[in-house]
């Protein structure tokens, strides 16, 4: 059986963020949510080791079905000390990092699949300044030598260690009791296990893996060029399965967004935790915590959370937020907030539903067939009717019945001649 362990205590301090590092997120998503999930396609024994921010962190982890341990640092600091606080169960022990949210599943197969005491992933770089190096002989490691202990052919190497590792459980068992943490950090090393075991004449497997799953996220520069290999592949898996994406380089799609039948995405589009069917988005819409289904939204609208439209139209700068609209058209200028509007209902330019008096939201509800003419300002709570007209510049505050008409206008007065008066101009 294979049992996984993910690190996740540290601090990352280099992220500069009072937010513990695995808790950044990628495309919505947080990284230690990336391990965990790729972890679970390979076995349901699976540890996560925590510390920092721990409760915080053990919410957003706990949502799977793993095992959360507590790491002791003042008594078994470093990495070394994590896997001495674990169970160990399965037969081979992969070791993970919370902070590699790139990883994938069908690359952590192949460490089960060789057949060796320890297997150690291994990155091939161009320039590997900066990173130890890794001299491998016939496949296997021979020895891992820090960047500043190098000999001039050994800064050469083109291998380093990727900081994943496979460990025989018995290999575990018989060098974790033997670590110690004689050293300037005062820690305990796991990479002190791949020597004991070179000294012992162990086999080490080194396995060659791919730089760009295997990056760890330590600053935010990090983060943000992981998050954009990140939602490559998400835009990437969406497109193969039908979506149209105009300019998908200026696309943000997150980790929660799904679509479904024939859709298309245009230039500049942001789409966040939502659900699309058979819909268009323009381009430079943003889409967040919604459903569209059946509709065209855009260009240059927004669609906020807790939203859910149906065969409907949004036009250019149309605001939506926790609103149900069917069947509706709504062109262009509009905020509709808290609202829902039923089928056949056209809501003209400029039209608000004045949802918020300071303290508390209130609803605004439209029938069917309703006309809602320009610049009308609704007053919630408000309820409209079916087949109702709502006039051009009206500020409705009152319910209006099925069949009305609706005017509120101030009497338009002229002044004859005013302008020249005005200006001391003559006629």
């Amino acid at each position: 059986m294979l049992q996984v362990i993910i690190l996740a205590a540290g601090k990352g301090t280099r992220m500069k963020s009072s937010k513990a590092k695995v808790l950044h997120t990628l495309c919505t998503k947080s990284m230690i949510e990336y391990v965990i999930e790729e972890s679970l396609k390979l076995t349901d024994s699976i540890n996560v080791v925590l510390n920092h921010q721990f409760e915080k962190v053990k919410e957003v982890a706990q949502k799977y079905p793993i095992k959360i341990i507590k790491q002791d640092l003042e008594k078994y600091p470093g990495t070394g000390g994590a896997i001495k606080e674990v169970e160990l169960k399965g037969d081979k022990i992969l070791i993970l990092n919370g902070d590699m949210p790139l990883i994938q599943a069908n690359e952590l197969k192949k460490f089960a699949e060789i057949d060796a005491d320890i297997v150690m992933s291994v990155m091939k770089l161009d320039n590997p300044d900066g990173y130890g190096s890794v001299v491998i002989e016939k496949g296997d490691v021979k020895k891992i030598v820090e960047q500043k202990d190098c000999t001039e052919e050994e800064l050469k190497i083109p291998y380093v260690n990727a900081g994943v590792y496979l460990f025989k459980k018995e290999v575990l068992q018989k060098y974790l009791p033997l670590l110690s943490n004689n050293n300037a950090q005062k820690e305990y090393y796991l990479t002190d296990i791949i020597e004991m075991a070179v000294n012992d004449n162990l086999k080490i497997a080194a396995l060659e893996v791919n730089e760009e799953n295997f990056k760890g996220v330590n600053s935010k520069l990090d983060l943000a060029k992981a998050e954009e290999i990140m939602c490559k592949r998400i835009k990437e898996y969406w497109m193969k399965r039908g979506v149209i994406m105009h300019l998908p380089d200026t696309i943000y799609i997150d980790a929660y967004t799904s679509f479904e039948g024939e859709c298309e995405v245009g230039s500049g589009c942001v789409i966040k935790k939502s659900v699309i069917i058979e819909s268009e988005i323009r381009p430079l819409s943003v889409v967040e915590e919604a459903v569209i289904k059946n509709s065209g939204i855009g260009p240059m609208a927004r669609i906020r959370p807790k939203s859910e439209l149906i065969d409907t139209h949004i036009g250019n700068f149309v605001e939506v937020k926790a609103s149900k609209l069917k069947g509706i058209k709504a062109g262009h200028l509009s905020y509709l907030g808290d609202s829902e509007i039923d089928e056949g209902t056209n809501i003209g330019a400029g039209t608000i539903t004045c949802n918020y008096d300071g303290k508390n939201k209130y609803k605004t509800k439209i029938g069917k067939n309703v006309f809602v003419g320009s610049d009308t300002k609704l007053i919630a709570p408000v309820v409209i009717e079916d087949d109702v007209i709502i006039a051009a510049g009206s500020v409705v505050n009152k319910d209006v019945k099925k069949g009305s008409l609706a005017i509120s206008r101030a009497p338009l007065k002229i002044v004859k001649d005013f302008y020249y008066k005005f200006f001391g101009r003559e006629n």
